[in-house]
């Protein structure tokens, strides 16, 4: 058996991984705010384990606790953490930002990535298995992009906190591998809010209007496969941060 968690599991990309793993001698634990019935009829369609959670991220204290009180309950196995979710403030000039949304941002997308990978890694330590965390970046991460500061800076820090986790986990026998990944552009609910954006506040957003124009967007069940196949490499973990479309 293979364990497989997905955050941010309800739609888009964490949805169509969490979907595509569903598969015979998985086990997977979908977490999100809501996750629908459906995903459990497709587990059980395809003799697949599936965990589902209605868990809010913004409490990342909360869901990281949850998380390794459940795993010191389960069997040792090769495991992997799929930390995807992300929340999206509003595109607007970081001084004209509602603050609520900004918390929200910081606390889903770095806050909650940084404490699961904590619990992951502190309750998995003595199973003696191959262990992954697989952080879904962003390029915007890498690049700043005026209006998008809360989402920027969240990529960027999974981006650094992966490097370092891979230093402490290589420092270990057996430690885990750590892969902050950027999945390339995807046609999901963010890409349809970016490109909605008032311009005044968000002038970036007519080259949003132009990938979706020019077919540039991948499907998330497209970008997922992608995803997978990337986190089963042999060479997982080699370089800590990377691009989907580059590898």
């Amino acid at each position: 058996m293979k364990l497989y968690i997905v955050t941010g599991a309800s739609r888009g990309l964490g949805r169509a991984v969490a979907e595509q793993l569903l598969q015979p001698g998985h086990h997977v634990l979908a977490i999100a705010r809501r996750i629908e019935p459906d995903l459990d009829t497709l587990a059980r369609a395809r003799s697949a384990q599936l965990t589902s959670w209605s868990q809010d991220l913004a409490d990342a204290p909360a869901a990281a606790n949850r998380l390794a009180d459940w795993l010191a309950q389960q069997p040792p196995a090769d495991a992997a953490l799929i930390n995807n979710a992300a929340a999206l403030s509003t595109p607007a000039p970081l001084g004209d930002s509602d603050l609520g949304e900004l918390s929200v941002a910081a606390r889903v997308g770095l806050e909650a990535p940084l404490l699961l990978t904590a619990a992951f890694l502190r309750a998995t330590q003595a199973w003696g298995s191959d262990r992954r965390v697989l952080n879904i970046s962003s390029g915007l991460g890498r690049r700043a992009m005026a209006g998008s500061a809360s989402y920027c800076a969240v990529k960027a820090g999974m981006d650094h906190f992966s490097r370092a986790v891979a230093l402490e986990e290589a420092a270990r026998p057996g430690g885990a591998r750590i892969v902050s990944l950027a999945p390339g552009i995807i046609d999901t609910d963010m890409q349809v809010q970016l490109r909605g954006a008032d311009r005044s506040r968000f002038p970036d957003g007519a080259q949003f209007e132009a990938f979706k124009a020019e077919g540039r967007l991948d499907s998330p069940d497209t970008a997922a496969a992608k995803v997978l196949r990337f986190l089963a490499r042999a060479d997982f973990g080699q370089e800590p941060v990377s691009d989907v479309r580059q590898a």
